[in-house]
C-alpha cells in the first residue's frame, strides 16, 4: 500500500491515537445516508405515484434505478479506489450524493427522477466499498478491526431498518421530496471533514487499469440483478424480459473471471477464492442476506395486510430487530474474540433459524411478545453472522485489494438480496396462489386476480361484497399464512446450510506476521531499539502484509518506501475490548 505525504502524516496522526476512531465515525455517517437511501423511499411511493403519475413501469424504476445501478458498479469503483485513491473516490462520491439528492427531491417528472435515482447509485457504488477499505487501513490491527467492523456493520442495519420509519415521518409531515432533501446538509458538512481527516491510501498500482474488465463486470452485475429482480416480482422462468439480461449477465461474468485470470495484472485477484476461509465468507454473505431480504419483505406484508398496521407503526414494530443488531455488532468484536470465525458465523445462523422456525407459531392474530422476541433472536442472530463474515472476508484479503474485496463483499451482499426476493417470493406466491385461484362460489376472472397477491384479493374482495367478497377475503388471508409458514421453513433451511458452510472458516481469529494481536498474560519478546523503529515507520505508513502462507505471490506484497515491509507492521498493540 502507497499513501501520499500529506496523506502519510493523516494516516500517522489516524492510525496512533484514538482519531482514528473519529475516523470511523465519519466512515459510518457516510454508510448511514447510503443505507438509508435504499429503503427510505418505500413509504413514498403512494405520494410519489399520487403527484408524478409514473407508469408501472416507470414506478418499477424509480425503486429499482438506485440499487441496480449501486450494485453494477461496486466492482469497478472499488478496485478504481485501489489504484487512484480510496479517499479521492469517496469525496468525488459525496459530492455525486448530494448533487442526485438534490436533482431527486425537486424532480418534476418520473424521468428525471429515474435519472437522479441512477446518479445517486453511482454515488453510493463510490461511497460504499471505499469505507470498508479504508476502515481496513485505518485498522491494521485485527482486533481494533473487528469492533471497527461491528460498528459499521451494526450501522448498515440501521440505516436499512430506519429507513421506512424516517420516509413515513418525512411524508407525513413534508412532502415526499423531503426524504431526499435531507441528505443535502449531512453531505454539505461531511464533505469537507471527510476531505480534511480521512487518510488516503491505495493498493497495489501494478500495470494499468482493466477499462475493458470493469465495464464487463458492471454489466454482467446489472444484468444478473436485473433479471434476479423481475423474477422476484413474478415473472416465470421463461419470461424474457428476466432470463435475457440474467443469462447475458451470467456470460459477462463468466469472461470476466477468465479475463482475470489471464491478466498479469487483474482488477480483482481471483486466487483469493482459491482460500477457504474467503470464498466461504461471501457465500455466507449471500446465504444470510438471501434468507434476511425475503423475510423483511414477507414480514411487512403481513404486518400491514393480516394485522393492519400502519406503515409508521409497521417500522416501530421492526425496531427491535434494529436494537438487535446494534447489540451484536457493539459486542462482536469480544464474540469473536472467544468463539473463532467458525462457532461465531455458525451459531449466528443457527440462532436465526430458530428466530425463523419461531416465527411460524405466528396466525392471522396478533402476539406482540412473540413477534418481538424473535425478531430479536432474528436480528442478534443475522447481525453476529454478517459480523463474522464480512470480518474474515476483509481480513484474508491482502491489504493492497482491499477495495476489490470490499466490493466483492457489498455486491455479493446486493446479490443476496435480490435472490432472496426472488426465490423466497417464488415460494411464497407458489404457496399462496393455488388456494385463492381455484376458489369455488367467486368469480373465475376475480379469482385469477387475487391470486396475485394479498393486497390485490383485498381489492377484489371489497368490489364484489357479500358472501364471495368476504369467502375471498378470508380464503386469501389463510392461504397467505400458510404460504408464510412454508416460505419460513425454507429459509430455515438455508440459513442451516450457512451454518454447515460455516465449518470451511477457521476455528480460532488467527491473526498473521503482518498483524499484532496481543494475547493476554503473555509476555512480549525482547525487541531491539532498531528494529523498534523499523515496526514504528511502518505503523506511521500504515502498511500491512498478507498472512504468512495466504498465497500471494512476494512481488505483488506491498512495499513501503520501495522496500519490503517489515515482519510486524501495523498495529496499536491493544486488543479492543
Amino acid at each position: 500500500m502507497s499513501v501520499t505525504p500529506t496523506a502519510g502524516a493523516r494516516l500517522r496522526s489516524v492510525g496512533g491515537g484514538a482519531n482514528r476512531w473519529v475516523v470511523l465515525f465519519v466512515l459510518c455517517v457516510s454508510l448511514l445516508l447510503v443505507a438509508l437511501d435504499a429503503t427510505v423511499l418505500h413509504v413514498a411511493v403512494p405520494a410519489v405515484t399520487e403527484d408524478l403519475r409514473p407508469s408501472g413501469v416507470e414506478l418499477l424504476w424509480i425503486v429499482d434505478a438506485y440499487p441496480l445501478v449501486c450494485a453494477a458498479l461496486l466492482i469497478l469503483f472499488g478496485t478504481l479506489g485501489d489504484r487512484v485513491g480510496r479517499r479521492r473516490v469517496l469525496l468525488l462520491g459525496y459530492g455525486i450524493f448530494a448533487a442526485a439528492s438534490a436533482v431527486a427531491a425537486f424532480a418534476p417528472d418520473p424521468q428525471i427522477l429515474i435519472g437522479a435515482r441512477a446518479l445517486l447509485g453511482v454515488g453510493g457504488a463510490m461511497i460504499m466499498p471505499a469505507t470498508l477499505s479504508i476502515l481496513r487501513a485505518v485498522f491494521p490491527d485485527r482486533r481494533e478491526r473487528a469492533t471497527a467492523i461491528g460498528i459499521w456493520t451494526a450501522v448498515a442495519a440501521v440505516g436499512a431498518a430506519t429507513g421506512p420509519v424516517l420516509g413515513g415521518f418525512l411524508v407525513q409531515n413534508f412532502w415526499w421530496g423531503s426524504v431526499f432533501l435531507i441528505n443535502i446538509p449531512l453531505m454539505a458538512l461531511i464533505l469537507p471533514v471527510g476531505r480534511w481527516l480521512l487518510p488516503e491510501s491505495r493498493g497495489g498500482a501494478d500495470g494499468p487499469w482493466d477499462v475493458l474488465g470493469a465495464l464487463m463486470a458492471a454489466a454482467g452485475v446489472l444484468g444478473v440483478v436485473l433479471g434476479v429482480k423481475r423474477l422476484g416480482v413474478g415473472s416465470g422462468p421463461l419470461d424474457m424480459g428476466a432470463m435475457v439480461p440474467l443469462l447475458l449477465g451470467a456470460a459477462l461474468l463468466v469472461l470476466f473471471v477468465g479475463r482475470q485470470k489471464r491478466r498479469r495484472h487483474p482488477l480483482v485477484d481471483m486466487r483469493m477464492f482459491a482460500r477457504a476461509a474467503f470464498s466461504t465468507s461471501v457465500g455466507c454473505i449471500i446465504l444470510a442476506m438471501l434468507a434476511l431480504v425475503g423475510l423483511e419483505l414477507i414480514a411487512v406484508q403481513y404486518l400491514q395486510l393480516i394485522l393492519g398496521l400502519g406503515p409508521l407503526e409497521t417500522g416501530l414494530r421492526l425496531l427491535p430487530l434494529t436494537f438487535a443488531a446494534m447489540a451484536a455488532g457493539a459486542t462482536g468484536s469480544h464474540t469473536l474474540n472467544r468463539l473463532g470465525p467458525r462457532r461465531m458465523v455458525g451459531w449466528g445462523f443457527a440462532l436465526t433459524a430458530v428466530a425463523v422456525l419461531l416465527l411460524t407459531v405466528m396466525g392471522q392474530h396478533d402476539r406482540p411478545w412473540l413477534l418481538t422476541g424473535a425478531f430479536v433472536l432474528l436480528g442478534f442472530g443475522l447481525q453476529t453472522t454478517l459480523f463474522g463474515a464480512y470480518e474474515s472476508m476483509l481480513s484474508e484479503a491482502p491489504a493492497d485489494q482491499a477495495g476489490g474485496a470490499a466490493a466483492i463483499g457489498e455486491t455479493s451482499y446486493q446479490l443476496g438480496a435480490g435472490m432472496g426476493i426472488a426465490l423466497l417470493g417464488s415460494v411464497m406466491n407458489a404457496a399462496y396462489a393455488p388456494a385463492v385461484a381455484s376458489l369455488s362460489g367467486v368469480p373465475a376472472s376475480a379469482s385469477s386476480a387475487a391470486a396475485h397477491s394479498l393486497g390485490e384479493a383485498y381489492q377484489v374482495a371489497d368490489r364484489l361484497g357479500g358472501p364471495a367478497g368476504e369467502l375471498l377475503r378470508s380464503t386469501a388471508r389463510h392461504s397467505f399464512v400458510q404460504g408464510l409458514h412454508i416460505t419460513l421453513g425454507v429459509s430455515a433451511g438455508l440459513l442451516l446450510l450457512g451454518a454447515v458452510a460455516a465449518l470451511r472458516l477457521p476455528r480460532i481469529m488467527e491473526c498473521g506476521t503482518s498483524e499484532k494481536c496481543p494475547q493476554p498474560r503473555q509476555a512480549e519478546p525482547a525487541v531491539l531499539p532498531a528494529a523498534r523503529e523499523s515496526d514504528a515507520g511502518a505503523r506511521t505508513a500504515g502498511a500491512a502484509v498478507p498472512r504468512a502462507g495466504a498465497g500471494v505471490p512476494a512481488g505483488r506484497r506491498p512495499q513501503v518506501s520501495g522496500r519490503p515491509a517489515p515482519a510486524e507492521a501495523a498495529g496499536s498493540g491493544r486488543t479492543a475490548h
